[in-house]
């Protein structure tokens, strides 16, 4: 009889749970581009991968290729694209398992996303990159032929050493699900915006934030993220000496405020590999967003604006 109603007890709470999940992914409704623009497609490796484009296509090409968390997306540049078409032909996918693009339910890896970065990166000519975070890691470890890289608060870690058993728990039906929805929850992302993403929060903004609990929840939201906080989309670069092999001018833009990847960290990586760095106070992971007019500046200092 206790087997029995320990049993029903663990069927009880599994309905419970996948209640739970699929009331979640009913509120959800279907992502729209975060971005405006013409809305283009690349297939790779059998996934649509989605992008946005905008801009004077005869004008110089600047890809914008977003970080890596729970919500990620090409969102991250909401703040400055439409100004960055105005003077440069501009790119911005949804990585692999991201935002509008495809969700196959994965084992991604880093090597995943440094042939997905290389691959996309060279169907366009010569342009310059912008990269954020773990994906700038992507795009020194891929090396492709680019005019300049512009990398935002770059790391080769986003996650502790690899640990297959939180990635299959994330991975997992009706559990991973709760877990994920927890971790994409508004109150984490609340969290998650305060604590590493930015020195003000407000400046996120409900709007954004109500987007990324959107693409938190859409179908297969979780199989990128689980490998991103088990560990296993690290790079296995060092960013340093990687950087100190590249032959364009890189330029380091970092928080001043940024504790996940400390500015003293930028200093270490502008030092040893002869790279620019500027420093925007009172910002933390996330520059572009907190002070766009800034960037905006950087940018076009480096670029130079097209006659």
């Amino acid at each position: 009889m206790k087997l029995r109603t320990l049993a029903g007890g663990f069927a009880v709470g599994a309905g419970i749970v996948a209640a739970a999940n699929a009331a979640l992914s009913r509120r959800a409704s279907p992502l729209d581009p975060a971005l405006s623009g013409d809305q283009r497609t690349y297939r790779w490796r059998g996934m649509d991968v989605q992008y946005t484009e905008a801009g004077d296509a005869d004008d110089p090409t600047l890809i914008l290729l977003h970080g890596i968390n729970a919500a990620g997306s090409s969102g991250e540049f909401r703040e400055v694209f439409s100004e960055l078409a105005e003077d440069y032909h501009v790119v911005a996918p949804d990585l692999p398992g991201f935002g509008t693009s495809d969700r196959p339910q994965l084992r991604y890896s880093a090597a995943l996303y440094e042939d997905f970065v290389g691959d996309f990166v060279s169907e366009f000519d010569d342009p310059a990159v912008v990269a954020s975070s773990l994906t700038a890691a992507y795009l020194v470890a891929a090396d492709p032929d680019v005019s300049r890289m512009i990398l935002v608060c770059p790391t080769e870690r986003g996650g502790p050493e690899p640990k297959q058993w939180l990635r299959e728990l994330l991975r997992s039906p009706f559990l991973g699900e709760a877990l994920f929805n927890l971790v994409g929850s508004k109150r984490s992302i609340r969290y998650f915006n305060a604590d590493h993403g930015y020195a003000d929060p407000s400046r996120a903004g409900e709007e954004w934030m109500e987007y990324e609990w959107q693409t938190a929840h859409q179908e297969n939201a979780r199989f990128a993220p689980a490998s991103f906080v088990s560990g296993y989309l690290n790079s296995e670069i060092d960013l340093a000496s990687a950087l100190s092999d590249v032959d364009v001018p890189v330029t380091l833009v970092w928080g001043r405020e940024s504790d996940l990847v400390p500015l003293k960290r930028g200093r270490e990586l502008a030092e040893e590999a002869d790279c620019k760095l500027v420093v925007f106070d009172d910002a933390k992971l996330l520059p572009h967003v907190e002070f766009p007019d800034q960037f905006l500046s950087t940018v076009r200092e480096d670029l130079g604006v097209p006659a």
